[in-house]
């Protein structure tokens, strides 16, 4: 990475961001915990604190009790609706807008389950993990529009197997479309922006990398060094409330 000045760092981002004919963006959870979303280990607190993650978010743990499950991701659902969209998010909605204006393509590949991304406004998201938001049934993955309060936990209208959230459990594979429509965003785009994510969690944390190496200019966000600070182009520090609405301008 070229050493620059804040300041250059922030002129060069807006400069790339303002020249794009494609643009990528992955989020993690640095944007989210700017809304007041706790992460997954952050929210094993209360009632909570005395589980793991292997009681709580696998599909074993479904299996052997499902109630329990329900009830600790109907839990974090409330959380989750109860939180409004930061600047940061509000910064990506103009972004994507701007690139609308312009014919550019744009593209957001989130980790987070939150919905918060499409609920401030932008369209084109692509979520790897799933929307804490829905529900599909276990047998069939038929989508479900809301979440039943009775019984715990319910079962599909479709199928009458039982319905759990839909998002990634530890120990299953992302959903394959989503996941090649974000390898392929990454290879093809010539700006990535990576927000808030530690660039550790695989295969998300692919995906700038893949960017770098297509030639793509790699600008990160994030309050504390990554593994992808030393190769991205301009790497500025701080939270994506405070930088994103510069860049955005």
């Amino acid at each position: 990475m070229i050493a620059f000045m804040p300041d250059q760092h922030l002129y060069l981002a807006r400069e790339a961001l303002l020249r794009t004919h494609s643009l990528c963006i992955l989020t993690g959870a640095g944007i989210s915990a700017e809304s007041g979303i706790a992460t997954f280990r952050d929210a094993l607190t209360g009632l909570w604190k005395n589980f793991k993650a292997e009681e709580l978010a696998t599909s074993g743990a479904f299996l052997a009790n499902p109630k329990r499950v329900w009830e600790w991701y109907a839990w974090r659902r409330e959380k989750v609706l109860a939180a409004r969209p930061s600047p940061g998010h509000a910064a990506l909605v103009a972004l994507e807008r701007k690139c609308i204006a312009r014919d550019a393509n744009f593209t957001l590949v989130t980790q987070n389950v939150d919905g918060l991304h499409q609920a401030a406004g932008n369209r084109n998201v692509i979520e790897l993990h799933g929307n804490i938001r829905r529900v599909k049934c276990v047998d069939h993955h038929h989508p479900a529009d809301t979440w039943p309060d009775s019984p715990v936990p319910p079962r599909c209208g479709q199928c009458g197997s039982l319905l759990r959230p839909d998002v990634v459990w530890f120990g299953e594979s992302l959903p394959e479309d989503a996941l090649e429509t974000a390898m392929r965003a990454a290879r093809t785009c010539d700006v990535f922006l990576s927000v808030g994510t530690s660039t550790v969690v695989e295969p998300a944390a692919s995906l700038p990398f893949l960017a770098r190496q297509a030639g793509a200019t790699v600008i990160e966000v994030n309050t504390v060094a990554t593994p992808l600070s030393s190769i991205a182009q301009i790497s500025l520090r701080g939270s994506a409330g405070s930088i994103l609405p510069d860049l955005a301008g």
